[in-house]
């Protein structure tokens, strides 16, 4: 489990011109040979990677025999912000098995586009387990389940079941080494815990191939409709968007996984679970791995207000 001498200063909040506050965590950059480039906190540190798990997941769904065309693909491995398009790709994934949105297992959520989840409520609307942002990731699961044979009651959600199995293996495979532990994410989910520079050689794995066919299609899916993976203000969707070829994914509790094909990627937990350290040190490890940055920079970038005007903004330290 992480400790915390296993967390280093990796950025401050500034306001006004004074340092306000100090941001810890653990970050990771691996090289293109997939060796340690730089490491802030101890790369071996123990991480529940939260959504950031969702690749892998849906590379394992993919194996299974998942056969989504790549939007719908995108949606899977999403955190999505809950718009009208992000639900009706949703809710194709599922008829598409024969299921609606009752069948999902997920807990119940407002969008979290702020527009959205307005427009519900003006509605006299209120949270569903089809606007959580997990339920592309729950429906492909039911769709894998259906496709297989295997139940898809609520027991599609058990550590035991035979798809939770299949990923669990998946994950341990792509990270190089076996989980460190299984708690229950906040969808009600397995959720798979394991090192930081595992989570890294997992993207890792994806991005360049290593991971077989299953995981060219994920890559593509991703890298296709950044759009779908979280939503057009989202720091995970602009990082794709801008920088070619990258694969990332956002993960709750400050984490953050990038990697493109030639091999380079980064992993990185803000240590206190807070999210706003988490954009400008992805850009500073990105950069340290010398990727070009200086599209994006400025548009995830943290920004402190005072009286409604930027005053401040969150700064990388390290790496």
């Amino acid at each position: 489990m992480a400790a915390p001498e296993d967390f280093a200063p990796i950025a401050v909040t500034s306001r006004s011109g004074l340092d306000e506050s100090v941001h810890f965590g653990a970050v990771v950059g691996l090289g293109c040979d997939g060796g340690i480039e730089f490491a802030v906190g101890d790369p071996a540190s123990i991480v529940y990677p939260r959504s950031s798990n969702k690749p892998m997941q849906a590379v394992a769904m993919v194996r299974a025999g998942l056969r989504l065309p790549p939007d719908l693909l995108a949606l899977v491995c999403a955190s999505h912000d809950g718009t009208p398009r992000h639900l009706a790709g949703v809710a194709r994934v599922l008829a598409g098995a024969g299921l609606d949105p009752a069948d999902l297992g997920n807990i119940a959520s407002l969008p979290l586009d702020r527009e959205a989840a307005e427009a519900v409520l003006r509605s006299g609307g209120g949270p569903t387990t089809l606007a959580m942002n997990c339920s592309g990731k729950h429906s492909g699961m039911l769709a894998t389940c259906v496709h297989r044979g295997w139940a898809h009651d609520a027991t599609y959600l058990n550590v035991h079941h035979p798809l939770q199995e299949l990923i669990t293996g998946v994950i341990d495979e792509l990270s190089g080494a076996p989980h460190a532990h299984i708690g229950v994410d906040g969808c009600g989910a397995p959720a798979h815990a394991m090192s930081l520079i595992g989570l890294a050689r997992a993207f890792r794995s994806i991005a360049t191939g290593a991971a077989g066919k299953a995981g060219d299609e994920v890559y593509a899916a991703m890298t296709g409709y950044p759009d779908l993976v979280g939503g057009d203000t989202r720091d995970v969707t602009m990082l794709m968007r801008e920088i070619t070829g990258l694969i990332a994914k956002d993960g709750a509790d400050g984490v953050f996984a990038a990697a493109l094909p030639d091999g380079r990627a980064v992993a990185l937990k803000v240590a206190d679970g807070g999210d706003r350290a988490r954009p400008p040190v992805m850009v500073a490890a990105l950069r340290a791995l010398c990727v070009d940055t200086s599209s994006v920079a400025p548009l995830v970038a943290e920004l402190v207000m005072g009286h409604g005007h930027p005053v401040g903004e969150v700064r990388a330290i390290a790496p």
